[in-house]
């Protein structure tokens, strides 16, 4: 048995899916003891934290950390792959049941769902062929009127283009994918995304001349996003990520998914 698979099922041991009765629980957690089903919303493509490989599995970190909660809970784990951008009406609406998908925890979307976390942190950077845009070393650098800045639709990439650089023209994608390819045909001067994608691009297209920076230009938690209407359920998953970092599962995650890097060859060419 892997070290992954013996933590989490000591995380079973540890935590037991506890509830009684359903009359009590909230709609989330409700529909999940129900249904036996516990349904993850992601977009599939910002490896390491998610991706589709090369013979159509699903990967990445929160994949893993998903099929933990899932275990955990006693039920079946139900990817459901959509635009970063549809995450979070999806989840307002009852469509999945969390969103664990590189999201990082912010006021603003504070004010509409709760978040359990954060699991890790992260933090923006820049991908790039353009050799002075690759040596910046403040955020007020982007503020150009002659740059075109792409990052995903309505994630904080795309805030942050709109907050630190108004008169540079913000073009948003639905995928990492489109924005990579953009800036390698020069489309786009730049796409601003999270340090891992980044440098993960790079890896990934070695002949294109890309470049990012060599530190991240903000910090930023990532949490797992839960309805505001069902505490039973945040409380639950609160617990289970609490149990998950004191085990070590977190930081086995973490090694697995960006220090090793063997899992880049699984993915599609």
């Amino acid at each position: 048995m892997s070290m992954l698979k013996r933590l989490v099922v000591g995380s079973l041991l540890a935590i037991t899916f506890m509830v009684s009765s359903t009359a009590m629980a909230g709609d989330t957690l409700k529909r999940v003891i129900d249904s036996k089903v516990l349904k993850v919303g992601m977009t599939a493509d910002q490896p390491p934290m998610n991706a589709v490989s090369s013979s159509g599995q699903y990967m990445g970190y929160d994949v893993d950390l998903a099929n933990a909660l899932a275990g955990a809970m006693q039920v079946k784990l139900e990817i459901v792959k959509m635009p970063f951008g549809d995450l979070m009406t999806a989840l307002e609406k009852g469509k999945i049941d969390m969103v664990a998908s590189g999201m990082a925890i912010t006021p603003e979307r504070s004010l509409k769902v709760s978040f359990v976390g954060p699991y890790i942190m992260s933090g923006k950077s820049i991908l790039t062929k353009n050799s002075v845009l690759a040596k910046i070393e403040s955020s007020e650098e982007f503020n150009r009127k002659d740059l075109k800045l792409v990052a995903l639709k309505n994630s904080t990439s795309s805030s942050f283009i709109s907050a630190v650089a108004p008169d540079a023209t913000l073009i948003e994608v639905a995928d990492y994918e489109e924005g990579v390819a953009m800036v390698i045909n020069g489309t786009a001067d730049a796409m601003v995304a999270d340090m891992p994608a980044c440098m993960l691009s790079i890896l990934r297209h070695p002949d294109a001349g890309l470049a990012t920076l060599s530190s991240p230009v903000t910090i930023e938690p990532i949490g797992i996003a839960i309805s505001k209407k069902d505490p039973q359920f945040l409380n639950l998953i609160d617990n289970y990520l609490e149990t998950y970092s004191n085990m070590g599962l977190l930081e086995k995650l973490n090694a697995k998914w960006f220090v090793d890097k063997s899992w880049i060859a699984a993915l599609p060419r």
